[in-house]
């Protein structure tokens, strides 16, 4: 078994030629627009399990999968080519929801963030002093 800082060099070395990769040497239409988020390998280096995102969304990602998982022979003996290792662990592939989700997130803070630029013009215009547990910036403050 590798130690803690082999394991996330092999992670690392694994994401990059991934990445590389599904940008030169896949041609599958299916995977267009397709990246890497994260690449995780157990201990005993089994399994390298891939996460991917699309900027086309989470629409295509049983069809982005399926592209994937159709190349993962092909992906596999590339990346045994480029990362010396004994064995190269099998490939499996998980669609990564963090990138919709943080887009989410940041919409939502955003719609927070407008409300209370709206909620202080408008106390301003009427004169009236804004809520006592506001600061300026919105955030409560801390008694």
């Amino acid at each position: 078994m590798p130690s803690g800082i082999r394991l996330q060099r092999i992670q690392d070395q694994i994401r990059e030629v991934m990445t590389i990769l599904l940008e030169t040497r896949v041609n599958d239409p299916r995977i267009q627009g397709a990246y890497i988020t994260d690449v995780t390998v157990d201990r005993e280096l089994d399994f390298a399990n891939i996460y991917v995102s699309s900027l086309v969304g989470e629409e295509e990602a049983a069809q982005i999968l399926d592209g994937l998982r159709s190349a993962a022979g092909f992906l596999r003996y590339e990346l045994s080519r480029a990362v010396k290792l004994r064995v190269m662990p099998k490939l499996r592939f998980y669609w990564d929801e963090t990138p919709d989700k943080a887009d989410r997130i940041e919409a939502i803070l955003a719609e927070i963030q407008a409300e209370r630029l709206e909620k202080g013009k408008e106390a301003a215009e009427s004169g009236e002093p804004m809520d006592e547990g506001m600061n300026d910036a919105g955030d409560q403050s801390e008694d």
